[in-house]
């Protein structure tokens, strides 16, 4: 029997051992608890990491929609959204890998562009090793979590944040 890939990927990276970084791994568990409780489990899968990796890309497979989720300094919304591409100067690393650069990876391994790919980006500020997230980072998850609902759900959202 072959195993279904849920058709929507969220993929969340940060450090939960350093604040704000948080987010990302935090709306990823958030998330996955909401999706269990609507019985939208088939439908997404949710991912966590430090960082972005190269094996990334295997992620993509068989994907209708991605997201990338991510907390992000110097933000004067709560959170912004944006359509990615594929980006060979993305940026590749050892130690860091942009969303662009997993997708261009994708498309390098498969000879055809990747499946349709956003970036959320939330607001954060404070990065501090032992740390956790600060009150205006978490406010800012909640108000990201609404919008990335309504974008599990398949309803048309903005690809930018309310005032």
């Amino acid at each position: 029997m072959k195993n279904e890939v849920p058709p929507l990927l969220v993929l969340a990276w940060g450090n939960p051992s350093r604040g704000d970084d948080a987010l990302g791994p935090l709306l990823a568990e958030r998330l996955l608890d909401h999706a269990r409780t609507a019985g939208l489990s088939n439908r997404v899968e949710v991912l966590t990491d430090f960082q972005l990796q190269v094996e990334h890309a295997l992620d993509l497979v068989g994907r209708e929609r991605i997201l990338f989720v991510d907390a992000a300094l110097d933000l004067d919304e709560p959170f912004t959204v944006r359509a990615l591409q594929a980006a060979r100067g993305g940026g590749i690393g050892s130690h860091a890998l942009a969303p662009e650069a997993v997708l261009h990876v994708y498309q390098d391994l498969h000879g055809h562009p990747p499946p349709p790919a956003i970036l959320l980006a939330i607001r954060a500020s404070a990065f501090e090793l032992g740390a956790a997230p600060s009150v205006e980072a978490l406010a800012d998850l909640e108000r990201s979590f609404a919008w990335v609902w309504r974008w599990l759900q398949g309803e048309p959202v903005p690809e930018e944040a309310p005032a």
